[in-house]
């Protein structure tokens, strides 16, 4: 048996659970008494050259309509665990025919400079931990499960972590 244990620290969005959760907020709102007869869209804004969904893009006919699209589909992301961290901050402009336009960018991925404060923070907390950053992972190594463990709960709670987290690989 290995002496030495670890985990991955990633930020990844499960797209075909945000594809669901998508496609419950649309139905809600196709038989909400309040929508009735309102054009409301939600679609994904793919601009990326991978062709993986950069943010949400909602129209609908004012700024309280959009605020309930919005409740709506949080509701809808948080029954499918997929964190709110996921929502960047939404970009709200005017759309043809008198409609609002909310773009919301899709939060995923360590940034190198999110991840050297996340290595600090945890080396900080845990000197006998180690840290490496990998790309858009870090890893994680102890010696103890019990410290892994607290970790993870150090870095769930943090408000330094202003992005989604999933622990991978725990060995």
């Amino acid at each position: 048996m290995s002496s030495d244990y670890s985990f991955d620290l990633v930020s990844e969005i499960d797209l075909q659970e945000l594809t669901n959760a998508l496609d419950q907020t649309r139905k809600e709102l196709a038989v909400r008494y309040d929508f009735r007869g309102i054009p409301t869209e939600i679609k994904f804004d793919s601009n990326s050259p991978k062709g993986a969904p950069s943010g949400l893009v909602i129209t609908t006919a004012d700024e309280f309509k959009l605020k309930a699209v919005r409740d709506i589909l949080e509701s809808k992301l948080l029954r499918r665990n997929l964190s709110l961290k996921i929502l960047g901050v939404p970009k709200n402009e005017s759309a043809s025919g008198g409609q609002i336009r909310s773009t919301i960018p899709l939060v995923s991925g360590i940034s190198a400079d999110k991840a050297k404060v996340v290595n600090k923070m945890i080396r900080d907390a845990f000197p006998k931990s180690k840290t490496q950053i990998q790309g858009e992972t870090v890893r994680v190594v102890s010696k103890s499960i019990d410290d892994l463990q607290a970790i993870m709960q150090l870095v769930k709670s943090s408000p330094i972590v202003d992005f989604p987290v999933q622990f991978e690989n725990y060995r």
